[in-house]
This record gives structure tokens, C-alpha cells and sequence, in this order.
């Protein structure tokens, strides 16, 4: 076959394959065939060393002006099929301004976050500051500085999850306030929320949860400060009206210790099935700072006296939302979150 028939023949072709190209991703793939490196045209050009010398310049001349109007003809219609696409695109992201708009769901914090924030609103403003330890303790602040040495009855209490001999998850937030005291001079009052981790796993309990720890030392505090601070923080979250009692209790920490109560804010007082007809609702632990504690941080208990107290943030947000499963708090259901407004 001559130069001739050979440019008709691949000329045919290439009209043919254009037929039904609508797409320019399309025409890419079909110029390439024809033009690209490894493309019909360029094996054709790549035979004119089989051409004798003396037409390869007719030859050469007949496939320069062959490649160059296909060129012409691919690039023609890839401008026609980017203008048609680029219309089509425009059509479809074309915006009616006269439709109503689409309102957008607003998002929500979690009864966890929300909780927090409310607490620590409430007492930074009774002059609290935040302070935040590590969730990795040594057993020295987590258990012997709080007066639970190795062999106390009291670490039987709480199963820890130990990481290394000496290092482990840290069971409460109260390591926080040896931390403090350890390096700060009273008057002390702090709050220390975050994460703690027990080998504990029910309805109502969770292997890790949050705390919130609250601190104070300074001359002359009493049990009868530590009331009146729980009042105030009862009314804030669980409403007007809402009292304490405290209990006698035990923590190696505190002496003396107690829990705290607040009045049932479901039925007054008189007795549902949320406070199981006591009318009462156990919502922390407290008490005055064990002279101890006191001591082993350098704080001398003949003139410094304290208070503290720690509290269960998932626990305060399933009785001031009327949660009946810890686990929810955990799950990511975003039907249950999205109930929780602020």
C-alpha cells in the first residue's frame, strides 16, 4: 500500500471513531491512539527511513501535512465538547434563588461536655481554678500520697489497670490535688476534671469515665464551708430548692469523710423511683483533707486546713437528663446525642 492509501485509510478511521464521541476525556483517548507516541501517524512517520531518498520529501511533506490536519481536526472538536460540557455544568449547578432555602441541622455538645462546662461555669465562679494532671500516674500519687499505702485495705476498692510495676491508668483525679499542693503555696482552690480508668463494667459503670476533683486549703476551713459550697453547686444544677446532707463515710484521703446527698429534684423529696422512695440521690464523696495528705505535701495541718471533694460527670448527667444507661454516654448514637442541647 502507497503513502496514498495508507493517509485515506487512517483519515477513514479516524472519522469513523469521532462519530460518537460526545465526551472530551473521550476524544483524549482517540487521540492519543492516532497521535501519541506509540499513535498510528507517528509509526507512519517513523517508515520514512524506509523510504528511498529521493521521495522522502514528497513523502515526508504529504505526512507533515497529514499530521497537521488531524491535529487541527482533534483540537477543533475538543474546544466544541469543552464548551458543551462547560455549558452542561453551568446548567447543573445553576441555583434558583427564588426556591426556599434548606435549613441546616445545628449541631450539639454532649450531656458529658455539657456537664463539664457547667461545673467548671460554676465554680470558677466561687474562684476555683482549673487544673488538669496526667491520665499515666505513678502509684505514688495515685495511691501512697493519698494515704493508701501499698497495703491498705483500701486499694482492694478499686481494680487498676497497672501499665508497668510502678505506673498505671490513674483511678481518680484526687493524684491531681498532691501535684498542687506539692507545688503551690495556700491558699489552694482547684478543680481538676479528666479522664479516670477502673476494671469496672455495668449499667451504671464504665472502665473509663470522667471526675471532676475539687481542692481547697487555706487557714480556718471547716466541714461547714464544704456545705455551704455544695449548697450553692446543688441549686446551679439540679434547680432551686434542692438541698444536701451529708453522711459519714470513709476515704483514706479525707478525715472525716462523707457522701453527699442532694434532694430528690424529681419528686420533691417525697419519694419516686428515681431516688427508690428515699427522696434522697447519692451524687459525690467529700470530706476534710486528711492531715496526713497535708503533711506528706509540705502543708503544715496545725495551720492550714482543707477540703475536698470529687464527683462522677457521666453520673451528675444521667440524673440531670434522666439517663438509664451509662453506656449511652459511649456509643456515638447520634439520635441520642442530638437530644442534648445547651
Amino acid at each position: 500500500m502507497d503513502i496514498h492509501e495508507r493517509i485515506k485509510e487512517i483519515e477513514g478511521r479516524i472519522s469513523e471513531a469521532l462519530k460518537g464521541v460526545r465526551l472530551s476525556k473521550h476524544l483524549q483517548e482517540i487521540k492519543m491512539k492516532f497521535l501519541g507516541k506509540t499513535g498510528e501517524i507517528s509509526e507512519l512517520m517513523k517508515g520514512m527511513r524506509d523510504v528511498p531518498p529521493e521521495k522522502r520529501r514528497e513523502v515526508g511533506q504529504q505526512l507533515n501535512e497529514f499530521r497537521g490536519r488531524t491535529e487541527e481536526k482533534f483540537n477543533a472538536l475538543n474546544e466544541e465538547l469543552k464548551a458543551e460540557e462547560l455549558k452542561a455544568r453551568y446548567a447543573a449547578e445553576k441555583t434558583d434563588v427564588t426556591m426556599p432555602g434548606i435549613r441546616g441541622v445545628a449541631g450539639s455538645f454532649h450531656p458529658n461536655t455539657l456537664v463539664r462546662d457547667e461545673l467548671v461555669s460554676i465554680f470558677s465562679g466561687m474562684g476555683f481554678e482549673v487544673f488538669e494532671g496526667p491520665e499515666i500516674e505513678n502509684d505514688y500519687y495515685n495511691f501512697t500520697a493519698l494515704n493508701t499505702p501499698k497495703d491498705h485495705p483500701a486499694r482492694d476498692m478499686q481494680d487498676t489497670f497497672y501499665i508497668t510495676g510502678d505506673l498505671l491508668l490513674r483511678t481518680q483525679t484526687s493524684a491531681g490535688q498532691i501535684r498542687v499542693m506539692e507545688n503551690k503555696k495556700p491558699p489552694i482552690k482547684i478543680l481538676s476534671p479528666g479522664k479516670v480508668y477502673r476494671s469496672d463494667d455495668d449499667a451504671t459503670h464504665s472502665p473509663m469515665f470522667s471526675q471532676m476533683e475539687g481542692l481547697v486549703v487555706d487557714r480556718g476551713i471547716t466541714l461547714c464551708d464544704l456545705k455551704g459550697m455544695l449548697d450553692e453547686f446543688a441549686r446551679k444544677v439540679f434547680g432551686e430548692g434542692v438541698k444536701t446532707r451529708l453522711r459519714p463515710s470513709y476515704f483514706p484521703f479525707t478525715e472525716p469523710s462523707v457522701e453527699v446527698d442532694v434532694s430528690c429534684f424529681e419528686c420533691g423529696g417525697k419519694g419516686c423511683r428515681l431516688c427508690k422512695g428515699t427522696g434522697w440521690i447519692e451524687v459525690l464523696g467529700a470530706g476534710m483533707v486528711n492531715r496526713r495528705v497535708l503533711e506528706g505535701c509540705g502543708v503544715d495541718p496545725d495551720v492550714y486546713t482543707g477540703f475536698a471533694f470529687g464527683m462522677g460527670i457521666e453520673r451528675i448527667a444521667m440524673l440531670k437528663y434522666g439517663i438509664n444507661n451509662m453506656k449511652l454516654l459511649f456509643e456515638g448514637d447520634v439520635r441520642f446525642l442530638k437530644q442534648f442541647k445547651d
